[in-house]
Formats: C-alpha cells, sequence, structure tokens
C-alpha cells in the first residue's frame, strides 16, 4: 500500500533525488530538471519549484548548507539532503517501481461517458487523436535516436522508451476501436447512433 508521503508531488521526489548527487540551490535544479528532459515527465514551473524546495525544509528532508553570492546577483540558498530526506527518496523510488497505482486519466474517463456523443463524431474525434498520438510518437523516436546517436547510455532514455511502448499501445488501440464502430458487419454505429438518438430527445432507451 501506497505510503502518506510528507510531500507527496512527485517534483519533490525529482528535488531530492538531483540533491542525493550534490547540495544545489533552486535555480540550478530548475536548471538540471531541464537540461536532463525532466519537465516532459513532471511537471513543473520555477515557482512550483521553490514551493517544493521550501515544503521539503519544512518537513526536515532537506536543509540550508550555505548562501552564495556572484557578482550582482541575489544570494541563492544551497540545500542538501538530510538523513530522512535520503531514506525518503529511496523508499519514495522503491515504492513507485515496484507498485502499480491507478491513475485517473483523462482519456479513460472520456471512453467511459463517450457514448454520449453521436457515433459519427466519436469516429472523426478518436481519428484526431491518432494523428496527434502518431505525431507524439514520431516526436519520441527521434529524440531517443537523437540522444543515443549523442553517446548517452540507454539507461538514460528509458522513460522515454515506456513513454514509446504507451503511445504504440494507445494507437493500437483506438485503431481496434474505431474499427469496431465502424465495422458495417458487427460494427456499433447503428445501435449506438439510434440509442444517441433515443437520449438526446430526452426519451426512453430502446429495447
Amino acid at each position: 500500500m501506497a505510503k502518506k508521503r510528507k510531500v507527496g508531488n512527485l517534483l519533490a521526489l525529482a528535488v531530492l533525488s538531483y540533491l542525493s548527487q550534490r547540495p544545489m540551490h533552486p535555480y540550478e535544479l530548475s536548471r538540471t530538471l531541464r537540461d536532463h528532459g525532466d519537465d516532459r515527465s513532471i511537471k513543473f514551473r520555477h515557482g512550483s519549484l521553490y514551493m517544493v524546495v521550501g515544503q521539503l525544509a519544512r518537513a526536515g528532508l532537506i536543509v540550508e548548507v550555505e548562501t552564495t553570492r556572484q557578482g550582482q546577483l541575489p544570494e541563492r540558498t544551497v540545500y542538501g539532503l538530510t538523513d530522512e530526506g535520503r531514506q525518503e527518496q529511496r523508499d519514495w523510488l522503491r515504492e513507485l517501481v515496484e507498485e502499480p497505482r491507478h491513475e485517473f486519466l483523462g482519456f479513460v474517463a472520456a471512453l467511459s461517458l463517450i457514448g454520449a456523443l453521436p457515433p459519427d463524431e466519436a469516429v472523426e474525434l478518436l481519428r484526431r487523436r491518432l494523428d496527434r498520438l502518431a505525431g507524439q510518437r514520431e516526436e519520441t523516436a527521434a529524440l531517443i535516436e537523437g540522444t543515443l546517436s549523442s553517446g548517452m547510455p540507454e539507461l538514460f532514455v528509458v522513460e522515454e522508451e515506456y513513454r514509446l511502448a504507451l503511445l504504440e499501445a494507445e494507437i493500437a488501440f483506438v485503431e481496434r476501436l474505431v474499427q469496431r464502430i465502424i465495422d458495417p458487419v458487427t460494427g456499433w454505429r447503428t445501435e449506438w447512433a439510434r440509442v444517441h438518438a433515443f437520449y438526446g430527445q430526452g426519451g426512453e432507451p430502446p429495447d
């Protein structure tokens, strides 16, 4: 069972993970996250990063190490992990790797309610989704190829390989779904349209 974390934002896990390498100030953490492409996996902004750093400090998972200044720039506080923070980072990462977690995804919610749309409109929207998914697949595959060709070890693109596998699986699913709707013999389109028409007019569902 997932443990309740003092700071549950996944951005906090990224901060703890990078601070496990060496102390950093928030601006350096932000630059490191972007340089490593983590903004593709973890949603964050500069302001949200500072908020998470503050939460981690109040929770006793990180601590101020020193304050530095370069030229006329504002002072920057450098943070490092506490022993508790290092343990939290390891436990949290192990949990996420080991335990599948149910996630409430927008597309899954849409599929559960898709019958509220006319079938022809649903098919058109699904085909547009396929176009967008194909674009994301090409982008992700190019990113993997470019990263590996630069000499980076495969370990550093595993999250992109997982993303690519998910895209390919979703494309295959949506293609099958469209075919199940439009198939002239076994497709759902005719009955779907009939049921939708009854509901749309406020009537009772057909027998």
